[in-house]
């Protein structure tokens, strides 16, 4: 294996960097390669899933990092002990520019992962080890194709937006950015409807009664604004969604806008608090407070499977080709 390092998309010289359509190719030079582990104790792990990770990292000569929640499980089902300096805890913190975050579950395992990744630049695999899986793409079957093409120096890459958001409160004792894949959503806590004011741009867009708002990515328009009545739009378009929950207003519907918007969310509640929820995180919003959403200018790195576009990864987990009459 070569000894090669890893160019990020952003900043990559145009000669290091071939495109597939949407999909890009990260060409590596000049240094050793680390993998970032990634999971969490509900995952129904076997031991010998963890004896295949574990010998693929060593047949390659990989180093590795591991989280601390994932160190416990593989140390009780096999007879291996993790060195400290290998652990993680909270934040993945620095590491080389030749990394690889590989995360074993669900996609809201995934979307964890990425919460705890301190380099954005640094691409993010998902194994799929839970049910439907839009963003862990890689099963068990092909954990072994996916080693191969990190060993080779090339790993097909799509850009993801993010939602940077501002002004909860609730968050400012710390110092980690609050950003989202999937989507931001503000939902009711009570039992009474909820008002949420939505500008974007300055201009009101609409005040949503009823159980709140989702603003979603096209990365998230398969998550829970899918199952909120939201269109599905595909990764490369610069877009956000505004869908409601279940409106009040028979006549509200998701609204599609640009990305480059900034939207801001005002709350209305008639109890005094209503649940925000970025990805799979939640805090609380008082009456009257209001947060800001803009696109990051980062982007996660997703790394895909060669020859598997986005409208086929549809096909397949949406059984679009399954005829319900036979």
């Amino acid at each position: 294996m070569s000894k090669l390092g890893v160019l990020g998309v952003f900043g990559t010289p145009p000669s290091r960097l071939r495109r597939l359509g949407d999909v890009k190719l990260l060409i590596f030079f000049d240094m050793s390669t680390k993998i970032l582990l990634f999971s969490r104790p509900q995952i129904a792990h076997t031991q010998g899933d963890i004896e295949r990770i574990f010998s693929l990292i060593e047949h390659y000569g990989f180093d590795f990092a591991i989280n601390q929640e994932f160190a416990s499980v593989v140390e009780q089902l096999t007879a291996r002990k993790i060195q400290c300096e290998k652990i993680y805890a909270f934040e993945t913190g620095e590491q080389p520019s030749k990394s690889v975050m590989l995360c074993f579950g669900g996609d809201g395992t995934l979307l964890e992962g990425i919460h705890r990744l301190s380099n954005k630049a640094i691409p993010v695999a998902g194994i799929n080890l839970g049910h439907l899986g839009f963003l862990t793409s890689a099963t068990r079957d092909n954990i072994e194709t996916l080693f191969s093409n990190i060993a080779d120096d090339k790993l097909a890459i799509q850009p993801r937006t993010i939602i940077s958001v501002e002004g909860v409160k609730g968050a400012e004792a710390t110092d980690r950015r609050l950003l989202a894949l999937n989507e931001v959503s503000i939902q009711r806590l009570e039992a009474s409807m909820l008002k949420v004011e939505a500008k974007v741009d300055s201009q009101t867009v609409a005040q949503y009664n009823g159980d709140g708002l989702i603003v979603a990515t096209p990365t998230g328009s398969t998550a829970y604004s899918l199952s909120a009545g939201g269109p599905i739009v595909a990764p490369e378009c610069e877009c956000f969604l505004l869908t409601p929950l279940a409106p009040h207003n028979f006549g509200m519907r998701p609204v599609v806008i640009p990305d480059t918007a900034e939207i801001v969310l005002s709350v209305h509640s008639r109890h005094g608090e209503a649940m925000l929820s970025i990805d799979n995180r939640t805090y609380r919003l008082k009456d009257g407070e209001k947060i800001t959403l803009r696109k990051c200018e980062e982007k996660i790195l997703l790394v895909q499977p060669h020859n598997i576009s986005f409208y086929q990864t549809l096909h397949s987990k949406m059984m679009w080709d399954v005829d319900i009459r036979n």
